[in-house]
């Protein structure tokens, strides 16, 4: 016998405002699906944070990773593969990214791209409005009911072609959804994001063609692949969906995953859709964990390109492991913006970008991530030039032999300057005081900055304090010299800025973690509070 719903809900209750628009995506049968994960996972999910914890103390005390022991016979083996390429995933050669406002998602879905990735991570800032909108808007779109009018100017779907198959992120294991509780713990904003999506479109997708496809962003570990696997099949049985109905592509962002590529994709074989360069995310991730190694300090932000050693050798790896497996490799973002009032600029911002398409291609990438529409052609040139094919799963890279130690060089030519500190510190004040407005992608620079690039940012100039690097114009950088330079940044900015803006509050937090001191696992965590709004809760069972 099926268990009661108020029994379920019981001890569920939701803290974000809720009007008709919310009780369209939160009803509360999706409110039980959600009560379900959370009991069923949230304590694996924790264990696995915390496993983390304990890697990282290891690293703290010099320990460097290699491959698993353990799993030897899985990288060994080549007698499993991962599952065939899904209705919608077989070509996948140029991705759009972005936020899921509405606008955006109209615009992504009528660039001339072949899949959209919309994203609840690292280009949106988790308030409860952006988190629940978007579902709806999604919701909407998968329909085709998503036009609106703003102002003078209609935003409709495309009807001259078929549109991009939809992808959506959710948010890391390490995030939290404060507004829905159950039993008195905050859901995982990763099975909030996920579960909503899943339960009210899983089916609706099928029926159109395509299917639930999802990106899985920031994992570290096999383990913690193998989690979601489990919450996969929970929710295809929840419901009556075959299992292997939903597909995933998980971002290789993490340094540690890295060592794991073979088995992230073991444990999701049947439902995975390959593995993804998130390029920033892995410089990120490449200091964060190394943050008290001296041997693993970085030059300027600008000098870290994907040519360097360490660089080189995960992409190497990725597509190697991709391609023996059976799923896709798809390559990294290309982060630029068209600059309107610069020809010559724009030119050569564009000729940048199709020379990293172009290595990408010829590596063996089977696509591509662009952030702006205006990218779409560019890659889409190159890559159809270069990949006649709907991929290249057949570009298996047995040339390739990456050892730990190549993952682990170190020798990237450059130097810190002033003008790098500045840089960065531009960049994370600048991504910080958006986040703090709810603005999750900001323009800087002609580059869409999101999340990542700021963490990198952050983590030089926490690096560079740590261990009181020269810069190349003699000057030691301390706590003292980061903190003065982060004021004159800020004062800077706060000056140029509209009145209301949030670079005070994105200067106070930014100070506790350029000195080489406190280091916060994830900005976005830091700073979560500040873009909550926690109403008195509403007994889910109400909804």
């Amino acid at each position: 016998m099926a268990a009661n719903p108020s029994d379920i809900l019981r001890d569920v209750n939701v803290l974000g405002p809720l009007n008709d628009k919310t009780r369209k995506i939160l009803s509360k049968d999706a409110a039980v699906f959600l009560a379900l994960l959370h009991r069923a996972f949230n304590g694996t999910r924790k264990a696995l944070l915390q496993r983390r914890m304990v890697r990282q103390a290891e690293l703290d005390k010099g320990y460097l990773p290699d491959f698993l022991p353990e799993t030897r016979h899985i990288r060994e083996s080549d007698s499993w593969k991962g599952a065939p390429p899904a209705p919608g995933l077989v070509d996948r050669r140029v991705e759009i990214t972005g936020p899921t406002d509405r606008k955006m998602v109209i615009n992504a879905l009528n660039s001339d791209v072949w899949t959209y990735m919309a994203d609840f991570e690292d280009s949106s800032a988790p308030t409860w409005d952006n988190m629940i909108n978007g579902q709806l808007n999604l919701y909407d779109a998968i329909r085709r009911q998503v036009d609106f009018k703003q102002g003078e100017k209609d935003y409709k779907l495309r009807t001259d072609r078929t549109l991009p198959t939809l992808i959506a992120r959710a948010r890391g294991w390490h995030l939290e959804e404060k507004h829905f509780t159950v039993d008195g713990e905050p859901i995982s904003g990763s099975l909030f994001d996920f579960g909503l999506y899943f339960f009210n479109n899983a089916e609706e997708l099928v029926k159109r063609g395509t299917g639930p496809y999802f990106y899985l962003p920031k994992m570290e570990s096999h383990l913690e692949a193998r989690l979601w696997n489990d919450v996969f099949n929970l929710a295809q049985d929840y419901i009556g969906m075959p299992r292997g109905t939903i597909r995933a592509t998980v971002l290789i962002e993490t340094i540690m995953a890295a060592f794991e590529m073979d088995e992230i994709i073991y444990e999701l074989r049947d439902h995975s859709s390959g593995l993804n360069c998130g390029r920033w995310d892995y410089i990120f991730s490449v200091i964060k964990r190394f943050r008290q190694n001296p041997n693993f300090v970085l030059p300027d932000r600008a000098s870290v390109t994907m040519t360097v050693p360490f660089m080189d050798a995960y992409v190497k790896l990725l597509i190697k492991t991709c391609h023996r497996r059976g799923v896709h490799a798809m390559g990294g973002m290309a982060a630029q913006i068209p600059i309107k009032n610069d020809p010559a600029a724009n030119d050569a911002a564009m000729a940048n970008v199709r020379s990293d398409k172009l290595r990408e291609v010829r590596a063996g990438h089977d696509g591509t991530w662009v952030a702006h529409p205006a990218l779409a052609g560019i890659a889409s040139e190159v890559f159809n030039t270069y990949m006649p094919t709907p991929n290249q799963l057949f570009v298996r890279r047995e040339d390739v032999h990456i050892t730990a130690n190549d993952l682990l060089n170190m020798n990237v030519p450059g130097k810190v300057t002033e003008a790098g500190i500045r840089k960065n510190l531009q960049i994370g004040l600048g991504y910080m005081e958006g986040w703090l407005r709810g603005v999750g992608c900001v323009p800087l620079n002609y580059l869409m900055e999101d999340a990542a690039t700021a963490e990198v940012s952050r983590s030089q100039l926490w690096q560079w304090s740590r261990h009181n690097v020269e810069t190349a114009e003699g000057k030691k950088v301390t706590k003292d010299y980061s903190l003065q330079l982060l004021r004159e940044e800020a004062k800077l900015l706060a000056d140029k800025a509209p009145k209301g803006s949030k670079y005070g509050l994105a200067a106070k937090y930014f100070e506790s973690q350029v000195t080489g001191e406190d280091y916060a696992e994830f900005l976005t965590s830091l700073l979560y509070n500040e873009i909550t709004n926690v109403e008195s809760p509403v007994a889910a069972a109400k909804l």
